[in-house]
């Protein structure tokens, strides 16, 4: 006759133990992303932490303060809020950013993914392959492009005298549509790429449903396509904005910031306060604020996404 042990069962973890196993579990998923974490905080975090540091400072480019820059706080803030030329950049930068991206680029894009869906192939390919032209051209090549069709005697006045029109120095009595526009030019293949994505997305059922109960073509964009692309519209909101706030060479090329400080946005300003007039440390407090302007966008349009999310 043969005996069998009894069968020892082990306790069910505490609270405490399911934590720590739970921690550890979390842990050992995270441990793959640790490489791309120490990459994000050396060449994000590190060079985030040192301008801030810096613009707490009075480092100059050249001279004894370039050698022996010293800590002064807050006074480059505080001389930024005296400066009507700082906020004279902050208002362009945010008319910049609104009429670029969040209006011209997001706008066009979308019209532009809609009307290459619903018509015929050969057309939708000639004319993402023209937007698309402009979005890979490298910066500085697009800026001087533009820079000569604004200019006085380019392709716009060209057009205008064709026409019997007189010609207008879009360069100096136009800047900041000049560049609003070369932005829109320049970035709106972006939108459309995310946007026809998305519109690939839709499910053709939904919106023969809404076709029977009624709804015109008009009623099913708004009422049926809008809301099922609402993440992908927020989402690129973000990231051309992001891309908009930092532009720096387009404008550069076309104005240099002019005439005077007509087209002077953020990053224009920073470049022209630490390399022209060799103020690093007032200059570098001027991109901390532009960071600050960014991270503002970004949290609006994250509140804005996290209904859809949840």
């Amino acid at each position: 006759m043969t005996t069998t042990s009894p069968v020892r069962l082990l306790p069910a973890p505490t609270g405490a133990g399911r934590r720590r196993a739970s921690a550890l579990r979390s842990l050992g998923r995270s441990t793959p992303l640790l490489p791309a974490l120490v990459l994000l905080a050396i060449f994000l975090l590190g060079p985030i932490i040192y301008a801030i540091w810096g613009s707490l400072t009075n480092t100059a480019l050249t001279g004894y303060k370039a050698a022996k820059p010293q800590f002064i706080g807050l006074d480059n803030y505080a001389a930024l809020i005296g400066d009507k030329d700082f906020w004279t950049a902050v208002l362009l930068t945010v008319a910049f950013v609104f009429f670029s991206a969040i209006v011209g680029q997001n706008v066009l894009g979308l019209a532009l993914a809609v009307l290459m869906r619903s018509s015929s192939k050969p057309v939708a390919t000639i004319v993402g392959a023209l937007v698309v032209v402009a979005w890979v051209l490298p910066e500085i090549v697009a800026a001087f492009a533009l820079y000569a069709f604004f200019s006085a005697d380019g392709t716009v006045n060209a057009a205008l005298q064709a026409v019997g029109l007189a010609p207008v120095s879009w360069l100096i009595q136009y800047p900041m549509l000049a560049v609003i526009l070369a932005n829109v030019w320049r970035g709106t293949a972006f939108s459309m790429q995310v946007y026809s994505a998305a519109l690939a997305e839709v499910p053709q059922e939904v919106s023969e449903a809404a076709q029977l109960d009624g709804a015109n073509s008009v009623q099913r964009f708004f009422l049926v396509t809008l809301p099922m692309i609402r993440r992908s519209i927020s989402t690129n909101l973000m990231l051309i904005t992001l891309q908009t706030l930092g532009t720096f060479g387009l404008i550069w090329v076309m104005t240099g910031g002019g005439p005077g400080i007509q087209s002077t946005t953020l990053p224009v300003l920073a470049y022209q306060q630490a390399f022209q007039f060799a103020q690093v440390g007032y200059g570098t407090a001027i991109a901390t604020v532009t960071l600050v302007l960014g991270a503002v966008f970004a949290v609006l349009y994250i509140k804005i996404l996290k209904p859809e999310v949840e």
